[in-house]
């Protein structure tokens, strides 16, 4: 039981805390993007795969996965990109700097995006997307007054986000290590039942 609740407790903790490191750190290229990888979608389905290869006994044809698995890699996704984005609150609050910047192109479909200069020319990196201030309204040559990260990794906003992730951060990892636990604990119940055979 242990190993499981181990196990489910690194992926989980794995993908809020790399979704976090890569805009708090900031991980540089091609790091973050390695780093993003392993926390929205390597860690999350390792919750899984771990306990279903992990020393089975049964036939690779007679294996089956059990239900509980489904919270950990959910909740491991969702840690990710909430780590990633309380990373960004992080990253902006170290080394974020208030600009007025012009929208020199705007990108509108599903989500819109924002791609700004500041007044000094220089690009800002990443775009703004459409939750952070790139509203329907904003078109191409207007002003708007952003807080980004000249390192090029965190979100730019147009305003100061105040949320706060670690109550939801702690409840998901919660979750995932209980379930994830219980379904390591039933991987290993059929395999012993299998051995038994």
């Amino acid at each position: 039981m242990i190993r499981w609740s181990l196990c489910a407790l690194a992926c989980a903790g794995g993908s809020a805390g790399l979704g976090w490191l890569v805009p708090a750190a900031p991980l540089p290229n091609p790091f973050d993007g390695a780093a993003l990888l392993l926390a929205w979608i390597v860690l999350p389905f390792a919750a899984v795969l771990v306990p279903l290869l992990w020393l089975r006994r049964i036939p690779l044809k007679q294996r089956k996965v059990a239900w509980q698995f489904i919270m950990p890699v959910v909740a491991g996704v969702v840690l990710g990109v909430l780590g990633k984005q309380a990373g960004d609150q992080v990253g902006l609050a170290d080394r974020g700097r208030w600009t007025e910047a012009v929208v020199v192109h705007k990108e509108e479909g599903k989500t819109d995006r924002c791609m700004m200069r500041t007044s000094g020319g220089r690009e800002i990196w990443p775009s703004l997307s459409e939750g952070d201030g790139c509203r329907e309204s904003v078109s191409e040559g207007d002003t708007l007054r952003v807080r980004y990260d000249p390192e090029g990794v965190a979100r730019p906003v147009d305003d100061v986000d105040t949320a706060s992730y670690g109550e939801l951060l702690a409840y998901l990892m919660v979750a995932a290590v209980v379930m994830g636990t219980w379904g390591g604990v039933r991987q290993s119940r059929w395999d012993r039942e299998y051995d038994a055979t």
